[in-house]
């Protein structure tokens, strides 16, 4: 990763001091002067993505977030030659197994807050996934699936439970209490249309769906799946590893659990809506318990990781 650090000239020799021979840190450079607002200096470096975590943590403790210091971390794609490798050979762990906190903290903040985003992706999920379930349709699921954007706020509600940061946990729940009501009620409302023209199969309403039935049936698989759902989901967000598959993967219990609740309750089957919602509850209760214990997990041998560094650097 590349790291960009302004700061005042005052404060310059401390942040070069915690770069300077720090282990995982290659291509220090340091700009006097050529920050115009706020005035300051520019330094940036390299960094082999298993130590960024550690080298932000030593700045933050040098002092570069007081006052005018920022401090920007950006990704890169392609890093080749000798002091790239031995700064990764350095650095204890592997890359890809690297959690960088910062960045997984700001990510979380962001992309799990309520937004119309949020909202329109999750009815839309919901809507075709209400479509897929009238007509027994695998495909119309996996359409679904890979819509529904619901993980993005589990896993920042996860992330903000093991970083125990309160505004993060409230802007995420916020995302979920508030998502799946309007995606639920919408999806009632088409699926009320449709049945007021006539549109509904009546192997629909009879529950003779063999392909899709396992969206109202909650047992012991449902919880299984779904803790890896989490599992699987959290080290392909913290690994940076993020695909539509695990997308796929995540929501197959969740937003298709959300249509069934519309379609069974307008077409006059309670007990299917019942057991979707628990289905629900039961899956996303899992996925955030999954995704909250593979953190803490992470963090734990971050912090082994991290202590690692440190006596190597000394």
């Amino acid at each position: 990763m590349h790291l960009r650090a302004t700061c005042p000239a005052a404060d310059v020799e401390q942040v070069l001091g915690c770069l300077r021979g720090a282990t995982g840190v290659t291509g220090l450079v340091h700009l006097p002067g050529v920050v115009l607002d706020p005035p300051g200096d520019l330094v940036e470096a390299d960094l082999a993505r298993e130590a960024v975590d550690g080298v932000v943590e030593d700045l933050q403790r040098c002092g570069l977030l007081r006052g005018d210091g920022a401090l920007v971390l950006l990704d890169v794609d392609t890093a080749t030659g000798r002091p790239v490798d031995r700064a990764e050979d350095d650095a204890p762990g592997e890359g890809v197994d690297a959690v960088v906190w910062s960045q997984l903290v700001e990510r979380a903040e962001s992309d799990g807050s309520l937004s119309a985003a949020f909202v329109v992706f999750l009815t839309v999920a919901t809507l075709i996934a209400a479509v897929g379930l009238i007509t027994d349709s695998q495909v119309l699921i996996v359409g679904a699936m890979v819509l529904g954007p619901e993980f993005t706020a589990l896993a920042s509600l996860a992330v903000a439970v093991v970083t125990r940061s309160a505004r993060p946990a409230r802007d995420a729940l916020k995302a979920l209490a508030v998502g799946f009501p309007v995606a639920i009620a919408l999806t009632a409302v088409a699926v009320a249309l449709l049945d007021a023209g006539g549109l509904i199969p009546q192997a629909y309403v009879e529950g003779q769906r063999p392909l899709t039935s396992f969206v109202w049936s909650p047992d012991a698989f449902s919880v299984v799946v779904a803790l890896l759902a989490g599992i699987a989901g959290t080290v392909s967000l913290t690994s940076d590893k993020a695909s539509a598959l695990v997308g796929v993967f995540i929501s197959v219990t969740t937003v298709p659990a959300a249509a069934e609740i519309a379609g069974a309750a307008v077409t006059g089957q309670p007990d299917r809506a019942a057991s979707s919602a628990l289905q629900l509850v039961l899956n996303i209760g899992c996925i955030l318990l999954a995704a909250v214990v593979t953190l803490g997990v992470q963090r734990a041998a971050w912090k082994r990781m991290d202590r690692r560094r440190r006596a190597v650097a000394r």
